[in-house]
């Protein structure tokens, strides 16, 4: 499948709330890693993730992709992403982020998704309270000094 087939048909699952078809684009062990939830490992799991993760307090969901990169073995996109929120604070407001998705792809098939995101505006979307968002991004942040190619930048 050419990688702007694959990414319509990426965000076409999310749209129709088809975590089946969704985790098709999947290899067996393909891992999802998640900006809001983690690791979502396994196809079951990657359909339970937009089935009943997404949905759970979020409807009406819109994903773009654009300028696609690959050479074969990864894909790089820059995407839109949107939801309506059904959180009682969010007043069904939009929530609305853009990132760059990467994905390792095997035999035609995502091996592995993680998303690099810009999240803070989602947040001030579905009107989190400053504390609630700064518990957010402090996490965020812990999360990325924690991974191993970080090491360097954190010696002093």
């Amino acid at each position: 499948m050419n990688p702007s087939t694959m990414l319509r048909a990426f965000c076409d699952a999310v749209e129709q709330h088809n975590g089946k078809a969704f985790a098709d684009l999947f290899t067996e062990d393909g891992v999802y890693h998640d900006v809001f939830y983690g690791p979502f490992a396994g196809r079951t799991k990657i359909a339970a993730m937009i089935d009943d993760w997404f949905y759970r307090t979020a409807t009406d969901f819109r994903w773009d992709m654009h300028e696609p990169v690959s050479d074969g073995r990864t894909l790089y996109a820059r995407y839109t992403f949107s939801y309506r929120s059904t959180l009682p604070e969010a007043e069904g407001a939009r929530a609305m982020f853009e990132g760059v998705a990467i994905m390792k792809l095997r035999e035609g098939r995502i091996s592995e998704y993680h998303e690099v995101a810009n999240t803070a505006p989602a947040f001030v979307d579905i009107r989190f309270a400053p504390e609630r968002i700064a518990k957010i991004v402090a996490r965020q942040g812990a999360a990325l000094k924690a991974r191993p190619e970080m090491k360097r930048h954190l010696a002093e």
